[in-house]
């Protein structure tokens, strides 16, 4: 055997195409497509989103527990948003040890044309298949996640807290 025919990295790449194969690294695009473009896990797209859907004020541990994400991103995330002029903090006038989120104008404007980018997005992106395909691919894509939920592939610390069964 030579040093070629053991790299374990070669023997990965030389590895013969399957369906199988070929379906979870298409599933690898789309998820990293989808976090990276289309609005992420915890980011400032999502913040805005949070923020503009209740008004465009939340207090901050309220904020926390429906952005799924640590406490110390949340924060940092917050930072960035109040450098750019997108929200402010202010002491919640119902109880004065709370901090409020606030949306500015221009963070609620931003939010909104995040939201539309976002919606245009949903409507585009399947538009290449009719209504029975979407509806037969939702049906293949679901046997599949309960299948990985019943094989315990899915769970723990990598469970998707806000994925839904819908």
């Amino acid at each position: 055997m030579t040093k070629r025919d053991s790299d374990p990295s070669r023997q990965l790449r030389d590895r013969a195409s399957t369906p199988e194969t070929e379906v979870l690294h298409d599933m690898g695009f789309f998820g990293h497509f989808l976090y990276w473009h289309a609005g992420g896990r915890g980011g400032k797209n999502v913040i805005l989103g949070r923020l503009l859907a209740h008004d465009g004020r939340l207090p901050q541990r309220e904020l926390l527990e429906r952005s799924h994400i640590s406490s110390a991103a949340l924060s940092e995330v917050l930072s960035k948003l109040e450098a750019e002029g997108l929200i402010t903090r202010t002491r919640s006038e119902a109880d004065r040890r709370q901090l409020d989120i606030v949306l500015t104008d221009e963070g609620a404007q931003t939010a909104r044309q995040m939201l539309a980018r976002k919606e245009a997005f949903e409507k585009d992106s399947l538009s290449v298949l009719t209504e029975d395909e979407k509806h037969e691919l939702r049906e293949l894509l679901k046997r599949v996640r309960d299948h990985w939920e019943r094989q315990g592939y899915v769970g723990g610390e990598t469970s998707c807290r806000n994925s839904s069964k819908a």
